[in-house]
Order: C-alpha cells, then sequence, then structure tokens
C-alpha cells in the first residue's frame, strides 16, 4: 500500500515515514501544503497523513480542494491536542479520523491499518484467501497455518491483492500503489515478483487474467464471471 505524509516538522516527517516503511508500506512525504496538495491531487495514494499547520497552505485548504476535486482517499488529519476545533473543521472537510500530537507512533500505525482495511471493505486485521492469511498488524503471513517468509516486496504485494481480493488489479495499478515516487516506473519486475510470491505461496490463488492483470481468488482466476 502507498501512503503520503504531510508534515513540516522535519524530524517527525522522518520519524513517521520510517515507522510506515518499516511497516511494509511504500511511502512519499512533503513538507508544506501546496507540494502536498499536488502530490495528493496527482498521485493515487491508498491514505495520507495530514497536518494541519502547514506553510503555504493549511491542512483544512488541502483537504477541502481534495475533496472538491472528488478526491476520495482516506485522510488521517494530525492535530494539536487541544484542538478540537480544527478536529471538528476537519472531519467537516473530509477527514477520516484523527491523531492528537503528541502521539504514540502505534496508534498512528493501528488507525491507518483501520483506514485501509475499512476503504477496501475488510473489517478484520486478518485478510484470508483461501488457505492464505495475511495478519496486517503483525505483518505476518500463513499459508496452511504455517508461517511464510516474504521481502519487503513480496509481502506488499500480497498485501495489496489481498486487500482487494476478487478484483482483478491490473500491472500499472500495482506499480502506482506499492512503489514511492523514485521507483522505476519502467521496471517489468512486477512479473518476476509475482512469480517468486507464487512459489513462496505454492497455493493456487494467484492469477494471471491475460491481458488485465493479477487477480486473488481461491476459486479461480474466472469465479464470479457470467
Amino acid at each position: 500500500m502507498r501512503l503520503l505524509v504531510i508534515e513540516d516538522d522535519k524530524d517527525l516527517n522522518r520519524q513517521i515515514v520510517a515507522a510506515l516503511e518499516a511497516a511494509g508500506y511504500a511511502v512519499d512525504s512533503a513538507r508544506d501544503g501546496e507540494e502536498g496538495h499536488f502530490l495528493g491531487d496527482t498521485e493515487p495514494y491508498d491514505a495520507i497523513v495530514l497536518d494541519l499547520g502547514l506553510p503555504k497552505l493549511d491542512g483544512i485548504s488541502v483537504l477541502s480542494r481534495w475533496r472538491g476535486a472528488g478526491r476520495v482517499m482516506p485522510v488521517l488529519i494530525l492535530t494539536a491536542r487541544d484542538g478540537w476545533t480544527e478536529k471538528v473543521q476537519g472531519f467537516d472537510a473530509g477527514a477520516d479520523d484523527y491523531v492528537p500530537k503528541p502521539f504514540h507512533m502505534e496508534e498512528l500505525l493501528a488507525r491507518l491499518r483501520a483506514l485501509l482495511r475499512r476503504s477496501a471493505g475488510h473489517a478484520s486485521n486478518e485478510l484470508v484467501c483461501g488457505p492464505v492469511r495475511l495478519d496486517t498488524r503483525a505483518s505476518r503471513v500463513l499459508v496452511d497455518g504455517l508461517a511464510i517468509k516474504l521481502t519487503s516486496h513480496e509481502f506488499r504485494l500480497l498485501s495489496y491483492l489481498m486487500h482487494h481480493t476478487g478484483r482483478v488489479v491490473s500491472r500499472t495499478e500495482i506499480v502506482e500503489h506499492l512503489y514511492d515516487q523514485d521507483f522505476d516506473r519502467d521496471s517489468n519486475t512486477i512479473e518476476v515478483f509475482v512469480g517468486r510470491l507464487r512459489k513462496k505461496l505454492g497455493v493456487d490463488v494467484l492469477h494471471t487474467v491475460r491481458g488485465l492483470g493479477y487477480v486473488m481468488n481461491a476459486a479461480g482466476p474466472d469465479a464470479g464471471k457470467n
């Protein structure tokens, strides 16, 4: 999953990005409202962490512009602990959740996991496709009850596909949602990661839909089609 962090405090920005990357996310960052608005308006992020007290363009204005333009990605706002009016303004502008400063990083991660689950239609921390189970909280994958080891890229790929189980996901969408701005968009490594992931899973749940992309479906690639 690909996230954006917009926070003007250099140290806090760096800490949040590091924690999100350690949790397996691809992360871009910005330190002012103008750059943050541009990135959120032009890149397909799965969720955004947005500080409200930003230079150049405040967070409420950034969020209002996104929602006015029809951008629907989940947004978690960061507010001062006593800034209840900012919280209300944030929700009215289209925020999905908030975390007051100072905060524990684990709470931020938990709230983001919840936003990502809900946006994909899942209620539990555990995503299931046939014998494959992915624990989003522990970043752990089990196949038939046995843990398997994945690289960070393989885990990102599996996580994104399992958040969208049953839907065909194009290679372009995978690249846009799994890698940050600096990733080589012309790379053919997605096919390599898919091949490695299939081999490690060892079960027939990850299917290629020729000309369209990939789908996670324990019942086969054509399940649900008329």
